[in-house]
């Protein structure tokens, strides 16, 4: 059921990011949503790990600010593997990246249960 939730938290965050910035786009319907947002869990769930743990000094000085420049390369990446998202430059990404993980920090804690 979590899995499920973190999916389609994704998935809304994709929907305000594409809502919101202009160079960020994905084609399709709720179903490319979906993939789209499993894709880039994937991505950003073992490659971006790796990379953060790679990076940890910088993020460190940036104060953890440094981790949405990474967010925001993933999602590059994830829509050069991706036909159905479509990302224009680094900035949008960026953008893009802080948006979706806003919304989806907001829908899991308000899914999350109290396990004592």
């Amino acid at each position: 059921m979590n899995l499920i939730v973190r999916l389609v938290a994704g998935a809304l965050g994709f929907w305000a990011a594409t809502t919101l910035i202009s160079g960020v786009s994905v084609n399709g319907g709720a179903w490319s949503y979906l993939w789209v947002a499993l894709i880039f869990g994937l991505i950003n769930g073992v490659l971006g790990s790796i990379i953060k743990l790679l990076t940890l000094p910088a993020i460190l000085l940036s104060l953890g600010l440094f981790s949405f420049v990474i967010n925001a390369a993933m999602l590059m990446l994830t829509a050069r593997w991706s036909d159905s998202l479509d990302v224009v430059d680094f900035w949008s990404a960026l953008w893009a990246s802080l948006i979706i993980s806003i919304v989806t920090t907001i829908v899991n804690r308000a899914f999350k249960t109290k396990s004592n």
